[in-house]
């Protein structure tokens, strides 16, 4: 088959490798129908993190069930699937507890010895722990699939990211980053009740989405002078809720300066860059809690699952670029020159 593989900071190629098979009892199969780029991808393309030479890459799939473990009691061929961005074995106390990203039997696509989401079809270690069945006409609507492989990450950690602000009904949200996750921040924030959310962006297409998704404000400025417009849209007082969708020193510090005493930081941005940017006196003074971290989707897909099929919740406007397993390099690209917001793959 044909995967994504990384060889260099922006080498990426699209290579024959060997046909994924069922190893373990517990395995599946999936034959790819959508896969994306991630933000957090883009760290490997720019040599951020390290990949070693023709390593996978891509974690947000979906697709069909190709082929199952004598062991796996939940998928069958021809199930429809969706992928969250780790695997889980679905029975140790982490899997209960609904933290699947601590599961000591877990682990990354892409990461070495594993697929990447970003070819033509993927190996699933626990499959019945892991994959989440989807209703088999979904396969043939467009719209509604590409809503669908939002849950495999994106989705789920803008969720994760308000529920850790704290984001009630009638509160008031600000959300920093103007990319895919903070986009669907705003979606999230909007879903469980927020009356105002406050979008800190400058990229009028994506302010537009985050309107669209349910943004009430759009701050443009940054550093100290994002922080006075929201404090001008706030009273002086600063948001409930914040959610922090990039992880720089920077974003923190100015997610700190626009919290209300009381309030809450969502942080899903995964820390880039240096220090934390935290002050923890400042948020002690000013009792502002902050929860966060790798967003366990794999807990909150049956929850949003409903409200992406009845259209409650559509996500798609977050994929503004489509491209074949061929163009992956060429979507790359266009992420990393910010041409493009988050790329839709079709293999």
């Amino acid at each position: 088959m044909r995967a994504t593989t990384i060889h260099a900071p922006f080498d990426m190629r699209v290579e024959d490798v060997p046909d994924p098979v069922v190893q373990e009892p517990t395995d599946v199969v999936v034959r790819v129908l959508r896969a994306c780029v991630c933000g957090s991808d883009l760290w490997a393309y720019r040599g951020e993190s390290a990949r070693q030479p023709g390593q996978r890459i891509g974690h947000e799939f979906l697709g069909i069930v190709e082929a199952a473990g004598s062991d796996v009691t939940g998928f069958t061929a021809g199930d429809l699937v969706v992928a969250p961005f780790v695997w889980s074995d679905g029975t140790c106390d982490y899997c209960a507890e609904g933290l699947q990203t601590s599961c000591p039997s877990g682990g990354f696509w892409g990461s070495v010895g594993s697929d990447g989401g970003q070819g033509e079809a993927v190996r699933v270690p626990f499959a019945d722990g892991t994959l989440v069945k989807l209703p088999a006409d979904a396969a043939s609507d467009d719209r509604l699939l590409t809503a669908l492989l939002a849950l495999s990450d994106v989705l789920g950690t803008g969720h994760h990211a308000a529920l850790g602000a704290g984001v009630r009904k009638g509160s008031t949200v600000a959300v920093v980053g103007d990319g895919a996750v903070g986009l669907c921040g705003v979606l999230a924030a909007k879903r469980l009740g927020a009356e105002r959310i406050i979008a800190l962006g400058r990229h009028t297409a994506r302010t537009d989405i985050a309107r669209l998704f349910g943004a009430t404000d759009v701050v443009a400025e940054r550093g100290e002078a994002a922080e006075a417009a929201v404090r001008e849209l706030t009273g002086g007082q600063g948001a409930h809720g914040v959610i922090e969708a990039v992880g720089t020193e920077q974003s923190m510090r100015t997610a700190v300066a626009i919290a209300r005493d009381g309030g809450s930081i969502g942080y899903v941005g995964v820390p880039h860059g240096s220090g934390t940017g935290l002050d923890l006196s400042v948020m002690f003074d000013r009792n502002i809690a902050l929860r966060g971290g790798v967003a366990p989707v794999r807990a909150y897909i049956p929850e949003l699952l409903p409200d992406v099929l009845d259209g409650t919740v559509d996500p798609s406007p977050v994929f503004d670029l489509t491209v074949g397993l061929d163009g992956v390099p060429d979507g790359y690209r266009a992420m990393d020159e910010r041409t493009a917001l988050k790329v839709l793959v079709t293999p």
